[in-house]
């Protein structure tokens, strides 16, 4: 046979296992954005105690540290983002230091702690330990996201089932022609 047909059980496994990946697909996007929150909350949690020149010589050195990807979340985190393709985000991201406030460093310090660390290690057990040391609620930055990505496909499908304008039906001329 040139063509032959499908099992039914093959589509059926097939059906079972696109659902089972686009579960899967949509759990790394909670635990993935969850991630990012929760380091969001244990940065607004850091209180400024050490001198200014102290946290930008950490800040620096830490950032030094992290990965390519992790700089690049980090950078993210505080809204830089390259320009020019050519641009280093290393060095935008020295320069922005230089001129944040101790807060902002103090936040950057332990948000590069967190992702070294994390990058170290089990990542979700870091932001776990960071979370409950600067009292973070986990479960409620979850909560939120799951809501979120709900709204979205809702939003989604409400798009893809959008009504159909309605036909217009025939005018009396119109009738009396097909009458004729």
């Amino acid at each position: 046979m040139h063509h032959p047909k499908k099992v039914n059980g093959a589509s059926a496994n097939d059906a079972q296992f696109k659902a089972e990946q686009e579960k899967r697909r949509r759990e790394e996007a909670i635990a993935n954005t969850t991630g990012l929150r929760v380091l969001s909350a244990i940065s607004a949690a850091v209180p400024v105690r050490l001198m200014k020149r102290d946290l930008l010589f950490l800040a620096e050195r830490m950032v030094n540290l992290l990965d390519e990807n992790r700089a690049a979340i980090l950078a993210r985190q505080h809204g830089i983002k390259k320009t020019k393709e050519n641009e280093s985000i290393g060095k935008l991201f020295t320069s922005f230091l230089r001129r944040a406030d101790e807060s902002t460093l103090g936040r950057v310090v332990v948000e590069a702690v967190v992702l070294l660390t994390a990058s170290h290690g089990n990542a979700s057990h870091v932001l776990r330990d960071a979370a409950e040391f600067y009292k973070v609620d986990v479960a409620a930055i979850t909560t939120t996201i799951k809501q979120e990505l709900a709204a979205k496909e809702k939003a989604k499908t409400a798009k893809k089932v959008a009504p159909k304008p309605p036909v217009k039906a025939p005018t009396k001329v119109a009738k009396k022609a097909v009458a004729a």
